[in-house]
């Protein structure tokens, strides 16, 4: 079985997009990132990492309807692919499975 590596950026941008659920675009996976992890990044980080998550087949994406608060601008909205929701489930597998096979002690001294 081929697995499926995405660096940590990705799967956490690619987490945000399954979270909201349809309605991700780059400002929204944005807030939820710093609502939710406390990291703050640019707008254009995160937009470029949306892309390059289409173009590995991760999400897809259509553009909303436009609205008069942003100007009539339309939101490109990214949805995750049955590719991408396989990939969350693998990266999810494999790290129960490494912290499973974490000794108990070192668990224990960390958490002191």
């Amino acid at each position: 079985m081929r697995r499926t590596y995405l660096g940590e950026f990705e799967e956490v941008v690619l987490l945000m997009v399954a979270i909201l659920d349809g309605e991700g675009y780059g400002v929204t996976v944005s807030q939820a990132l710093e609502e939710h992890t406390g990291r703050i990044v640019t707008f254009g980080t995160v937009h470029n990492t949306l892309i390059r998550l289409e173009e590995k087949g991760f999400v897809t994406s259509e553009l909303g309807g436009g609205t008069t608060e942003r100007g009539g601008r339309r939101k490109r909205l990214f949805r995750v692919t049955a590719l991408g929701s396989k990939a969350l489930q693998e990266i999810q597998q494999l790290r129960q499975e490494l912290w499973g096979m974490i000794p108990p002690k070192i668990v224990q001294l960390s958490g002191q």
